[in-house]
């Protein structure tokens, strides 16, 4: 790798340093196992852009379709109930470390084409506030910047009366430098926005049992695409967090006035392991060192994915994330939200409890999520913030979206 690269990962930190707990390792935390954590590009896109999943543990692959699904599964949005849609949220970042303005935001929008497919858009924007550049010196280079976003369109379609296929094209953009020329001491290079193109692609489905329970089963395959590279001349292009997301629900309408849902994604994501590093040797079976790694093609690398960690399949399982939730509505107007997620040790050691409340009147939604980590290590960026979104319905939201149309 070129001495350069060394200067653009270091600004590729800037984002990276503050989604820790998406690939990182906890410092200090020790298990008496290798810690071998993937690390990819924009790792902002796996983020949660609702408070309505945040509050269930970050489940979403099979629950009730909403305004919010293109995140979650796209062909939930064949079967929303609802002509047009329009959501948003706003999530401070790293508030419990007193960082003021940092923040995700996220628009979004859906219109039914007719009683069979659905379109939808939705906009992500992640700002890291202003930053005082510097050379390798300590000299000021001027304000910073930096920012990522990404913008969706989304077509999804019934395939028959209970099973949906969804699409889903993005622009991903993320710019962390302003495009300033870089140094470390010894060479220089001009940075530039990493600019990508991205797809999804979901299955749903749900079934009646009967009149008053469901069950609906989800896989969501999303952001696979180019690789992110933040100059002309920069060999080491980071992966996108090109993901698997699998899960399923049970909801049970007990009366006119009690409904609960209970949710269960497994999420993996469908990056190449990369190798481990003890001493002077190397580990791995399909890589001979980093340069190696990062070289390999996308669609290889989510192949290999399934089988290339250097600990074989009990790393891979490793690499599983575990999320579970539950949600309860009473009359269709207030809810209450619960939920878990886990992620081991080794990959990274996010392991944490959420909250939530929702407040439904006429065409309006209003939710609440808040995260409380379980481990002492966590340094997740979301740790003790309340997130806040906004929902409205051109026509009100049933408990279940009709299966039968």
């Amino acid at each position: 790798m070129r001495q350069s690269n060394i200067l653009l990962a270091s600004a590729f930190i800037l984002s990276l340093a503050l989604s820790t707990s998406l690939n990182a390792q906890n410092p200090g935390r020790t298990t008496g196992q290798n810690q071998n954590y993937i690390s990819t590009g924009m790792p902002i896109l796996l983020i949660s852009p609702d408070a309505i999943a945040s509050g269930m543990g970050d489940a979403g692959a099979a629950s009730l379709p909403d305004s919010y699904s293109a995140h979650w599964n796209n062909a939930k949005y064949a079967f929303i109930d609802g002509n047009i849609g329009l959501s948003t949220t706003y999530t401070p970042w790293l508030r419990h470390l007193g960082v003021g303005d940092m923040n995700l935001l996220y628009l979004g929008g859906y219109y039914r084409i007719n009683s069979r497919s659905t379109a939808a858009a939705s906009l992500t924007y992640f700002s890291l506030g202003e930053i005082q550049s510097t050379d390798v010196e300590g000299n000021p280079l001027g304000i910073m910047n930096p920012n990522e976003f990404a913008f969706d369109l989304t077509y999804a379609m019934k395939l028959n009366d209970e099973l949906s296929l969804g699409a889903t094209g993005r622009f991903i953009q993320s710019d962390l430098t302003n495009g300033q020329i870089l140094s470390d001491g010894s060479s220089y290079v001009t940075t530039k926005p990493a600019r990508s193109l991205a797809a999804d692609v979901g299955l749903y489905w749900q079934h009646p049992i009967d009149k008053s329970q469901d069950i609906a089963l989800g896989a969501f395959f999303s952001n696979l695409g180019a690789k992110l590279s933040y100059s002309n001349d920069d060999t080491k292009k980071e992966f996108l967090p090109t993901n698997l997301r699998v899960g399923g629900r049970y909801t049970n309408r007990i009366d006119d006035a009690n409904e609960i849902t209970f949710l269960l994604d497994l999420n993996k994501l469908l990056v190449p392991t990369p190798p481990t590093t003890i001493g002077e040797t190397t580990y791995s079976k399909y890589y001979r060192d980093k340069t190696e790694y990062y070289q390999t093609g996308v669609v290889r690398g989510a192949i290999q994915s399934f089988y290339d960690a250097p600990g074989g399949m009990t790393e891979e399982l490793h690499e599983v994330q575990i999320s579970a939730g539950a949600e309860y509505w009473y009359k269709q107007t207030l809810a209450a939200r619960a939920g878990y997620f886990f992620e081991h040790d080794t990959k990274g050691g996010r392991q944490y409890a959420t909250v939530g409340f929702g407040l439904r009147y006429n065409l309006m939604q209003f939710d609440l999520a808040y995260l409380v980590p379980t481990t002492r290590f966590s340094s997740n960026p979301l740790t003790n913030t309340i997130r806040i979104s906004l929902t409205f319905n051109l026509r009100p939201a049933k408990s279940t979206p009709t299966v039968n149309s």
